[in-house]
C-alpha cells in the first residue's frame, strides 16, 4: 500500500504539483487526428493535465495547441475563426499563429507594436500514429517525439480510437497491468467461483523486469501440458504494449495496447490502440468493427450525445444485469466496460492507504515505484525513464504458449521481433 502522501504525489496531475511536471517531460497524446480532419477547419476543446486547451489545423495542415482563452479579455478560443494559418478570436479579432504569436490585432492602431509584445501560450506538437501529441513541459528538457511501431505502421495496418473515463489516470494504469484480474473480471461462460479451484489456470506466476523505458511484464500460467505466456510492456509514464489472438479471424493477429491520459485529477482519456502483426496483413474494417464490438466500444456502445463517452455509466450501473450475472462473472456486457466500471467503481481517488497487495499484485507494486521515482528525478533536475525514445522504439506484446521449463525469452525471441 501506499502512504496517503505518497498517494497524493501520484495522483495530482495539475502544473506545479510533483506528478503534473513529471508527467509534462513526456510527449503524450492530446487528440486523435480524426478530431481535425480539413485544414482551416473547425476548432477543438482539449483538457490535458489540468490545463483547457483549444487544437486547431491551420492552412499549412499542422496542428496549433494553444490556451483555451484569449490573452485580451478571455474569451473562448473554441469559438474562433481558423483562418490563414491562424486562430481569429471572434471578440476583438486578434490572430495567433500555431507557435502563439499574435499575428494580427484590428482592434489596436496599425502602427501599434502591441501585438509584438502579446502572445498566447502554445505547446509543441507532432502528429504521428493517427493521433496528436504534445509536450507541455520546459522546452530545455524537450525529449524528441516517439516513433514505436505503432507510429511507425501504415494508416491500412492501425487502428486507435479513444473513451473517456471518470476516474484517476493511476486506476486505469493500473488495471491495465493486472494481469490477475483477467479470467475473474472477464470471464464470461461461469457464474460461480468454481473455477478458482483450478489454482494454475487463474492465478499467474509474475515477471517484471524493470528497464530503461519502465518495465517488461510477464503474466505465465500453466495450459494443459504448455505454459501460456502473456507478454506485456510498461512504457512510462501511462503506456501499455501487448500483444493478443482473436480467434474470430485467426488469419490477423494483432498488437494491442493503451495511453492513459490525465485530463485532470479525476477524469482520463484513453486512447486504444492495434496494428496488424503483419506488414503483409492490413486490418479490415470489418475486423476492426469486430474487435470495438467484442470489447464494448462499438458504435452501440457509445452515448451520440456525448462523444467518446460510454451509455454504461456510474449513474446506470454500467448497464449490470443480475440475471447475466448468474452465467457470467460480473453481469456487465464488454469487457472494456467491466474494466471501467471496477476502475470508476473505486471513486474518483482511490485510498491506497486502505490497501492490501498480494503476491500477484507485483506489476502494480513496481509501477508505483517507478512513478515514485520518475517523480523524485525530475524535483532533482534529471529526466525520467522513458523519456528516450530509442528505449522503446522497438517494443512488441506477445501472447503464446511454450514447452514447460522453456526460457520464455528464447522461446518468443522471433515473436517479439518488430516488423515496421
Amino acid at each position: 500500500m501506499l502512504t496517503p502522501q505518497e498517494n497524493e504525489r501520484l495522483t495530482r496531475v495539475g502544473r506545479g504539483t510533483p506528478m503534473g511536471e513529471t508527467l509534462r517531460r513526456y510527449w503524450l497524446p492530446a487528440a486523435l487526428s480524426s478530431e481535425l480532419p480539413d485544414r482551416d477547419g473547425a476548432p477543438i476543446r482539449v483538457r490535458i493535465l489540468g490545463e483547457d486547451l483549444v487544437a486547431f489545423r491551420d492552412s499549412d495542415g499542422k496542428v496549433g495547441l494553444v490556451d483555451a482563452f484569449c490573452p485580451h479579455r478571455r474569451a473562448p478560443m473554441f469559438f474562433g475563426r481558423n483562418e490563414e494559418c491562424g486562430l481569429r478570436c471572434v471578440y476583438h479579432g486578434w490572430k495567433f499563429d500555431r507557435d502563439g504569436a499574435c499575428v494580427d490585432m484590428p482592434s489596436e492602431p496599425p502602427d501599434s507594436l502591441f501585438k509584438s509584445k502579446v502572445t498566447i501560450n502554445a505547446y509543441p506538437t507532432y502528429e504521428a500514429g493517427g493521433m496528436l501529441w504534445t509536450y507541455m513541459g520546459p522546452p530545455e528538457f524537450q525529449p524528441a517525439p516517439p516513433d514505436g511501431e505503432l507510429l511507425r505502421a501504415p494508416a491500412t495496418h492501425r487502428h486507435v480510437s479513444k473513451t473517456y473515463e471518470d476516474c484517476n489516470y493511476l486506476q486505469a494504469v493500473e488495471g491495465g497491468f493486472d494481469s490477475a484480474h483477467v479470467l475473474i473480471l472477464h470471464n464470461q461462460k461461469i457464474g460461480d467461483r468454481s473455477f478458482l479451484s483450478n489454482y494454475d489456470a487463474t492465478v499467474p506466476r509474475i515477471e517484471v523486469e524493470p528497464t530503461d523505458y519502465g518495465y517488461l511484464y510477464t503474466g505465465i500460467r500453466s495450459r494443459g501440458d504448455l505454459q501460456h505466456v502473456r507478454v506485456y510492456h510498461y512504457v512510462m509514464p501511462v503506456m501499455q504494449i501487448r500483444g493478443q489472438n482473436h480467434a474470430f479471424d485467426p488469419e490477423i493477429l494483432t498488437i494491442n495496447g493503451h495511453y492513459w491520459v490525465p485530463m485532470d485529477d479525476e477524469h482520463t482519456v484513453i486512447y486504444n490502440f492495434m496494428y496488424s502483426d503483419n506488414p503483409a496483413v492490413p486490418l479490415t474494417q470489418k475486423f476492426i468493427d469486430e474487435s470495438e464490438h467484442e470489447i464494448g466500444r462499438g458504435p452501440e456502445d457509445l452515448d451520440p450525445e456525448r462523444p467518446f463517452r460510454l451509455k454504461a455509466r456510474l449513474s446506470n450501473d454500467f448497464f449490470i444485469d443480475r440475471d447475466l450475472q448468474k452465467r457470467t462473472f460480473t453481469g456487465i456486457p464488454g469487457i472494456n466496460t467491466q474494466d471501467i466500471a471496477l476502475q470508476v467503481g473505486m471513486g474518483p481517488i482511490v485510498d491506497r492507504s486502505r490497501e492490501h497487495l498480494g503476491t500477484t499484485d507485483r506489476a502494480v507494486i513496481v509501477l508505483r515505484r517507478l512513478l515514485l521515482e520518475a517523480v523524485d528525478t525530475v524535483e532533482a533536475g534529471g529526466s525520467p525513464r522513458g523519456t528516450d525514445p530509442a528505449t522503446f522504439r522497438a517494443l512488441r506484446g506477445g501472447n503464446h504458449t511454450v514447452e514447460p521449463g522453456a526460457d520464455w525469452h528464447e522461446a518468443l525471441q522471433a515473436e517479439l521481433l518488430v516488423r515496421f
